[in-house]
């Protein structure tokens, strides 16, 4: 089937004064201007006027878990709780408009109460009538449990359990697992067709997949595959984050769960809010705690050597400084066995990579490793009365997510947003690139789309994606009330609603 699309505004450089486009199947055939449009209407099957919309590549979310964002949307979400008093009311009325089942209660954050007490499992008892309960922290790397999720998970006998419910470390992976075996696999299912068709619905055409052992499960994951199979939603780039010392294990492991690489939320640290995103100086509010230091130089090295010589792309999850040191430390050591050519081929990849310096990322950015950043962490953690001064004090929360910084330096940014811990947005994503909490350190709008669009493939290693051209694929999204500055979308002003979603010439999403 052949479209004209005419009246709105084309972001693309092959046509400035762009304002419509004819797409053939999956393709762009045409782009000109209105006038030029005239002479393509009577040869179409359908004409489409954008009203003035604003036309962009279609974006790309580097970094999503897809069921437990799509089981957040039906969840006693507590992102925006104004109180401890406010997260258990939220609680005890999900409950009772299910009793009897599990109550998935994500996002919690304590540092924007009032009294900055964490949730307890006593608390959780009462307000969930005994029922289990699952309240895992903004950052999903410490948890409070019910007493019925602590009987079922047996988590006090593991490392990082606490009496008042709070756990972190092997208690919090298995109180994850415990509470994801609960769901049953249709409703798992559903809860990732719900999250891939809100991506759609937002201008999101393609999102990157975290999944893993200490992430969900390998049955995740093939539900994750099997459902993006279906026609009419974003496509998913699946990895997994399994640590391997050998290329045959590598081989191995990617085969068996049909994944793109080895990368993603391989931990080497933890989180910020946690506390436990490893650093080179104490936390502020914590003297004499440094967060945890899950894999050695010596891990990184192997996993990255054994990827590189597979063929795979691999990688993993860091925040803090001092992880970023062991992240940077040992893909140079594994440029020194398998040669630095190779590793810059396999552009492999970090997630979040806040706690970076200008020198690190040069380091990275010859190695050809790419950041895939949450520019939402920023706009929600940032700023001199947020959680990272509140966490590491008001100098070195300035230090954190420098993207002018890691750009300038060659360092390859993907925007993401590590849904659920924050939400799909990618119109968010891009305002969090332009707006930075640190002066300087923010994007042009031009920056921002390229990371949120040909970048986000690029780090996927899918070349030739993400720009509007002819003879590109049609894949892009209409913005209706955007407004358009330096041939880029200005994401600073109101949020626009999406009127348009395709990928590929097919329809995914029609406002």
């Amino acid at each position: 089937m052949s479209t004209l699309l005419r009246g709105g505004t084309v972001v693309t450089s092959e046509h400035p004064a762009a304002t419509a486009f004819v797409v053939d199947g999956a393709r762009i055939v045409w782009i000109g201007d209105d006038a030029g449009a005239a002479g393509h209407a009577d040869g179409v099957d359908e004409v489409v006027d954008l009203a003035g919309a604003v036309v962009t590549p279609g974006l790309v979310d580097a970094h999503v878990h897809l069921s437990h964002t799509g089981q957040q949307l039906r969840s006693a979400d507590l992102t925006d709780a104004t109180s401890r008093e406010d997260a258990l009311d939220r609680i005890a009325a999900h409950a009772r408009r299910s009793p009897g089942t599990p109550v998935f209660a994500p996002n919690w954050d304590e540092t924007r109460w009032p009294d900055p007490t964490p949730l307890t499992m006593a608390e959780l008892d009462r307000a969930g009538g005994g029922a289990v309960v699952y309240a895992p922290r903004i950052d999903f790397h410490s948890a409070v449990l019910s007493s019925a999720l602590v009987a079922a998970s047996g988590v006090d006998r593991l490392p990082g359990w606490e009496a008042s419910g709070r756990v972190t470390l092997e208690a919090h992976e298995a109180a994850g697992g415990a509470m994801d075996a609960l769901r049953t696999g249709p409703e798992r299912r559903a809860d990732i067709e719900t999250a891939l068709r809100r991506a759609a619905a937002i201008g999101i055409v393609c999102v990157h997949e975290n999944n893993g052992p200490k992430v969900a499960s390998a049955d995740d994951l093939a539900d994750v595959i099997a459902v993006a199979e279906q026609p009419g939603l974003a496509q998913v780039v699946p990895y997994w984050a399994e640590l391997v010392h050998d290329e045959r294990q590598a081989r191995d492991a990617q085969a068996l769960h049909g994944a793109h690489g080895l990368a993603g939320d391989l931990n080497i640290d933890g989180s910020i809010g946690s506390r436990t995103a490893r650093l080179r100086a104490d936390y502020a509010d914590a003297p004499g705690e440094r967060g945890q230091a899950f894999l050695t130089v010596a891990e990184v090295r192997d996993h990255i050597a054994a990827c590189t010589l597979a063929g795979i792309q691999g990688g993993f999850h860091v925040i803090g400084d001092a992880g970023v040191d062991t992240a940077i430390e040992g893909i140079e050591a594994a440029a020194g066995i398998v040669g630095a050519e190779a590793i810059r081929r396999s552009r492999h990849r970090l997630e979040h990579v806040e706690g970076i310096d200008a020198a690190g990322a040069a380091r990275l950015a010859r190695l050809g490793v790419v950041a895939s950043v949450q520019p939402a962490f920023d706009a929600l953690w940032g700023g001199p009365s947020e959680l990272y001064a509140v966490r590491l004090g008001p100098e070195r929360d300035t230090r954190l997510n420098p993207f002018r910084d890691m750009l300038a330096a060659g360092l390859a940014l993907a925007g993401g947003s590590d849904a659920p811990v924050t939400p799909l947005d990618g119109w968010g994503g891009l305002r969090g690139f332009v707006d930075h909490r640190t002066p300087g350190q923010g994007l042009t709008p031009a920056q921002a789309l390229e990371a949120h669009t040909v970048a986000g493939w690029q780090a996927a290693r899918i070349e030739g994606r993400g720009r509007i051209r002819t003879g590109g694929e049609a894949t892009f999204v209409a913005w209706s009330g955007a407004l358009v500055v330096d041939g880029a979308p200005d994401p600073t002003g109101p949020a626009p609603t999406v009127s348009l979603t395709v990928r590929d010439g097919l329809t995914l999403h029609r406002g």
